[in-house]
């Protein structure tokens, strides 16, 4: 029987590998590399705010009350900033979902990386505006756009190499 298109493309079906074992395997390695990039990302902000005095954020925080309409340290009965940190742990290692899908669908290396990095970043540079928790990158100073790309690349490139480290499926 032949496999449908879609998930050809995907690459989701071959000779060592049960698709659902393939998925799993997909999953489990993007959570890990979301997570090194999210390891990444944290200490990239400290070294970054150690040298520009910047205060932590609670936009992760603000940002997930906003989108569901609640106000998540209050409901966890936390500090702000502890609520925010688990917010900023729990996006960053979801994210590596995204490298998962491009790993299946046959992307890897610097591509995926890239692709990541671009889905990642653009995903900040529509939700937050949209939550109005940032105005748009076309108001921000050019050296707050250049730490938030450093700040990202650093997750996308430590996400990127974990993902690839561990996919045997090349």
């Amino acid at each position: 029987m032949k496999t449908p298109e879609i998930l050809d493309k995907l690459n989701v079906f071959d000779r060592e590998a049960a698709p659902v074992e393939k998925l799993g395997k997909a999953v489990g390695i993007g959570l890990l590399a979301g997570l090194a990039g999210t390891v990444a990302i944290t200490i990239s902000q400290a070294i970054e705010m150690k040298i520009t005095g910047r205060e932590p954020s609670s936009t992760p925080v603000d940002a997930a009350s906003k989108v569901f309409d609640t106000n998540l340290a209050k409901e966890a009965n936390t500090d702000k900033q502890i609520a925010s940190q688990g917010v900023h742990w729990a996006y960053g290692t979801s994210w590596g979902l995204a490298r998962a899908v491009l790993g299946l669908a046959g992307v890897t290396g610097a591509p995926a990386t890239l692709a990541h990095f671009a889905a990642v970043w653009g995903a900040e540079l529509v939700m937050l505006p949209s939550l109005k928790l940032a105005p748009p990158i076309t108001e921000e100073e050019p050296k707050a756009i250049g730490i938030d790309v450093v700040h990202h690349a650093v997750y996308a490139l430590a996400a990127g190499l974990v993902y690839d480290a561990f996919d045997k499926s090349k």
